[in-house]
């Protein structure tokens, strides 16, 4: 692989992961950092931030290829999620478009993206997609919009397992909601695929697991006890139980100062009644298929 690729947000859950395989497999790799500065561990670093355009046209100067992970998934208000995660992307692929030599770019999304009335995080991804599709020119942009992505690493997710290998699953929401699930592994490979196509296409992508229709949270259940050898119990959270926690959380946050993860926002994506998704025009356009199932995946602790 001859390309030159610049990389956001590698020093978080997803792009850590990402820069481990594209290191790896010898991939020349320069990355944006708050802290770090100078060539380690198979990356050439730039100190910077996403409100820093000269860092990032030292970031992107030569790139063939843009990898864009970095972005708010907390937030106590609408502004926050505006400022990261469209501001910034937008002055990203500026950047590239601007530094004459970027062919490629791949924006981070989320399929929370497919229903932006539901969170302040929503709306921002579906922004960032909108506003970076304007401001490409010639550069071919990609979106993928991945469902809720877990592995090793990940602090969202993890609970969720943990308590489920214990014999409890708390669920929100109603009964027969359906949902999708990632391993980080595999979106990293669609990753790959992405780099490795000889033409990059200016499309939008969900990515899944492959299990058709998704998961309901009995099916969860289900997984878990299979494994367990014992029976899950489920406890549903009341919706006003849920509001008031998220309000809790909120003001907290604010007095704090701490990004919080639950908020009245959040409440509207978390309780939706489907997030299920096809893996059918990726798989037609760059060849991946993921390996990871929820099955295998518990079983292993591969969270």
């Amino acid at each position: 692989m001859a390309y030159t690729v610049a990389l956001t947000g590698a020093t978080g859950f997803i792009g850590s992961v990402l820069r481990r395989h594209l290191t790896r497999a010898g991939v020349p790799l320069r990355a944006l950092s708050r802290q770090r500065d100078g060539f380690e561990d198979g990356t050439e670093w730039v100190r910077g931030t996403l409100e820093d355009e000269d860092a990032l046209a030292r970031l992107v100067a030569g790139a063939d290829a843009v990898i864009h992970c970095a972005g708010a998934v907390r937030g106590a208000a609408p502004g926050h999620f505006e400022r990261v995660n469209v501001d910034g992307s937008l002055r990203l692929i500026e950047a590239a478009r601007n530094g004459g030599r970027c062919e490629r770019f791949l924006l981070l999304s989320s399929l929370a993206a497919r229903h932006p009335h539901l969170s302040w995080y929503a709306r921002s991804k579906f922004e960032a997609e909108r506003r970076v599709g304007q401001a490409a020119g010639e550069i071919a942009v990609t979106v993928f919009r991945p469902t809720a992505v877990y592995g090793p690493g990940d602090r969202e997710m993890r609970p969720i397992f943990e308590w489920l290998l214990r014999g409890w699953l708390f669920t929100p929401g109603q009964d027969g909601a359906r949902l999708s699930l990632l391993h980080v592994e595999d979106l990293a490979c669609a990753v790959r695929k992405w780099l490795e196509s000889p033409q990059a296409p200016a499309a939008t992508y969900e990515l899944n697991d492959c299990q058709p229709d998704g998961y309901d949270w009995n099916s969860i259940a289900a997984i878990a006890a299979e494994i367990r050898g014992n029976p899950v119990r489920r406890i549903r959270v009341p919706m006003p139980l849920l509001k008031g926690l998220a309000q809790a959380n909120l003001l907290v946050s604010r007095l704090s100062g701490r990004a919080p993860m639950l908020t009245p926002a959040k409440v509207g994506e978390l309780t939706h009644p489907d997030w299920s998704c096809s893996n059918e025009a990726v798989r037609q356009a760059l060849g991946w298929e993921p390996r990871i199932v929820l099955q295998n995946a518990l079983r292993e602790h591969w969270f």
